[in-house]
């Protein structure tokens, strides 16, 4: 393929992609798993507000501690800090710095698959399909470490796969480092590692396994310590979290299980990820994968372990990811484009006029067909959430000053509330705040109650405890509570 066509299709999805997002730039964050993303922008925000310390990731849902909070390695987090240290304190900042990751990630999957087929144009139109993924237009500029650990992981394989074909020991040594990263940032990467591992094994079980190869599979996959340690010595504080333990802590009735299945396989695989625009394609790359026999090839024996073991990872998560967590599909996402790439080339290289122009047309209308699907995310009437901390959140986070701590709530999510507020405290959900508990976070440090929940305000125990009514502004109201000093008085007089 002319070098002047593929880098004209490269520029073309970055201009298409550009002008897609273009309007999204400057939005605050809302819509699906805004909770995911307020949370992760909430760590962003602590790293420079407060801590630049890698280490000591902090959430804003903290009551009257620090607020150190280890989950995922907060890698990607702490860069977007640091670019706030330089740049400063902005959203657009965060969204483009995901924006630049998406892009990676597509020229990662464009590079993977030209090293696995050595097709330039099989990797053209498997990297424009993927950049046109709904769930790639929609997460491409929300703030995910998913995002960054997907563009790790591709690379990473990438890397590996150039490593077979041109035997460079650098090149080997970073496929480790990054997929060590990708794992590090998010666990479930980690089964990426299987694509070296498998390779190494087999060459074990030909018995053409040799000292020289030793170091290889060392720098191949040495690296996964990185996870292993960080993992080890934070999860056995992540209590009662329904991701550690999947089917182990199961308590989701086996017909609502069929129920997730079912749901991933004919509604978020071929929607959300693939896009109804390419699943020929999808469909088409099991059956030319079969006809061509290319599973025969030595690279496929790892690309099927990864996918069993991708498998493995979704029916042991499948209580916690049910059908709204999709972005702990990610791992699929280099499996699913490397059948959608192999599928419209041999579709567009059949012989028949019809079926080349057809797959010509199916390619072209994907960013249409991604748009469309996605066309009601980022609505600020329906961002995911009380509209009004959307509406209001420049009032709301004015009205006291920015170091007190607060209650604030319903809010489920723990971070939603806090994040568009912009304080740091205690947070409750369901109307469940009773008079004790509030008094409790009063005693912890809490000065004002931010809340849309009419019901709590009636309960005897809560009103009690509240001084005045500072601002109220839609559904929500903000009050000053009463400090120990002003309840000693009242029971003085």
């Amino acid at each position: 393929m002319d070098r002047k066509i593929r880098n004209l299709v490269i520029f073309l999805i970055f201009v298409i992609s550009v002008a897609m997002h273009w309007n999204h730039f400057s939005k605050d964050l809302m819509s699906v798993h805004v909770w995911r993303q307020t949370q992760t922008q909430a760590n962003i925000d602590n790293f420079y507000e407060e801590d630049m310390n890698i280490f000591n990731p902090r959430r804003d849902a903290r009551g009257g501690t620090d607020g150190i909070f280890r989950m995922e390695f907060p890698l990607m987090q702490w860069m977007v800090a640091a670019l706030y240290k330089i740049f400063g304190q902005h959203l657009i900042i965060t969204r483009l710095f995901m924006f630049l990751i998406f892009l990676l990630t597509v020229l990662g999957m464009h590079q993977l698959l030209l090293v696995i087929f050595n097709k330039p144009k099989l990797a053209l139109m498997g990297a424009w399909a993927f950049s046109f993924s709904p769930n790639m237009f929609y997460y491409g500029v929300n703030p995910l470490p998913d995002n960054f650990a997907l563009a790790n992981a591709i690379w990473g394989m990438a890397l590996f796969f150039t490593w077979i074909n041109k035997n460079k020991q650098l090149t080997l040594l970073l496929s480790g480092l990054i997929t060590g990263i990708a794992a590090l940032v998010k666990l479930p990467f980690i089964i990426f590692y299987i694509v070296p591992g498998i390779y190494f094994v087999d060459l074990i079980v030909k018995k053409q396994f040799h000292k020289s190869h030793f170091i290889q599979a060392v720098s191949a996959l040495g690296f996964v310590l990185l996870p292993l340690l960080w993992y080890f010595t934070g999860i056995p504080d992540w209590e009662e979290n329904v991701i550690v333990k999947g089917m182990f802590g199961n308590e989701v009735p086996f017909a609502e299980l069929l129920d997730y299945y079912q749901h991933t396989l004919f509604s978020s695989i071929p929607e959300l990820f693939v896009n109804y625009g390419a699943l020929l394609f999808f469909i088409a790359g099991f059956y030319f994968l079969w006809k061509r026999k290319s599973f025969r090839n030595y690279k496929f024996k790892s690309l099927l372990a990864l996918s069993i073991t991708a498998l493995l990872y979704y029916f042991f998560e499948a209580n916690a990811i049910a059908k709204v967590h999709d972005y702990y599909l990610f791992p699929f996402y280099p499996l699913l484009f490397i059948l959608v790439g192999y599928g419209a080339f041999h579709l567009y290289q059949s012989g028949s006029k019809i079926i080349h122009y057809l797959t010509l047309l199916l390619l072209l209308i994907l960013p249409l067909t991604a748009y469309l699907r996605m066309q009601d995310r980022w609505d600020p009437d329906h961002p995911g959430f009380n509209k009004d901390l959307l509406k209001y959140k420049t009032e709301l986070r004015n009205v006291v000053p920015d170091n007190s701590l607060v209650s604030v709530g319903n809010d489920p999510s723990t971070s939603i509330f806090l994040y568009y507020i912009n304080k740091k405290g205690f947070t409750f959900e369901q109307d469940h705040l009773t008079g004790a508990w509030l008094k409790g976070m009063r005693n912890e440090g809490s000065e004002y109650l931010y809340t849309d929940s009419e019901v709590i305000l009636q309960k005897p125990g809560v009103s009690d405890l509240l001084d005045k009514m500072i601002l109220q502004k839609g559904s929500i109201k903000v009050f000053r509570l009463k400090s120990r000093i002003d309840k000693n008085k009242q029971i003085g007089n």
